[in-house]
């Protein structure tokens, strides 16, 4: 039997695409949308799925994986519970940072900025738009809290399924975000760790400042 690989060991060569100014798009809005819409056309595995990192109020950092629901002009949109911790921590610090890395397509998107709650129209409209399991479980889980087991979950959406029936309504702790960028980042692997990314900060008098950090 040969020996474990070492962590340390394992190495890939970055080789499939470069990222250059001239190429990429001036607003970083319209980068993101060309490489989401590639990732989505490639079939790489979850290719809205983003990692969110909040702070607590004590300054200790943490992340999960959520997927994207929107994005336009305005920011970046996902649907969570707001008593969960991550809402409970952006509750005390509004400012988050979003990830997003296309594995197969050598790609990261690192974006950064405020957050804010969706309207309530907002959360209404999606949250009626999703399969009848998925809005109970929205009643059923109690997210971030200790529960003794699987079985409350399952009781609890069996109660709130005889409850609501076919209709149940949005819950009142449960709802949308809103991340409004300040800072993106774009990174292509290339070769030799000679990474391509490029960073975009608004300027004053308006557009995007578009620079290449070493990587």
């Amino acid at each position: 039997m040969s020996p474990p690989t070492s962590i340390a060991d394992l190495r890939k060569s970055y080789e499939r695409a470069e990222l250059n100014e001239e190429a990429s798009h001036a607003d970083p809005l319209q980068q993101f949308d060309q490489w989401l819409k590639e990732a989505i056309a490639a079939e790489v595995p979850e290719p809205n799925a983003m990692t969110v990192a909040t702070v607590a109020a004590n300054g200790r950092p943490s992340t999960r994986v959520v997927l994207i629901k929107g994005y336009d002009e305005r920011g970046i949109v996902w649907y969570t519970n707001y008593d969960s911790r991550k809402g409970q921590e952006l509750a005390a610090n509004p400012f988050a940072a979003l990830q997003f890395h296309w594995v197969e397509l050598e790609r990261v998107v690192r974006i950064e900025g405020l957050v804010e709650k969706v309207s309530s129209e907002e959360s209404d409209a999606y949250f009626h738009s999703r399969p009848l399991d998925s809005r109970i479980g929205a009643w059923a889980s109690p997210q971030s809290q200790v529960i003794s087991g699987r079985s409350v979950l399952v009781a609890n959406a069996a109660k709130y399924g005889a409850k609501f029936l076919l209709q149940p309504p949005r819950p009142p702790h449960w709802g949308g975000y809103r991340l409004k960028p300040d800072n993106w980042q774009f990174w292509q692997g290339r070769k030799s760790r000679l990474h391509d990314r490029l960073r975009y900060t608004p300027q004053d008098g308006g557009g995007w400042l578009r620079e290449r950090l070493a990587p």
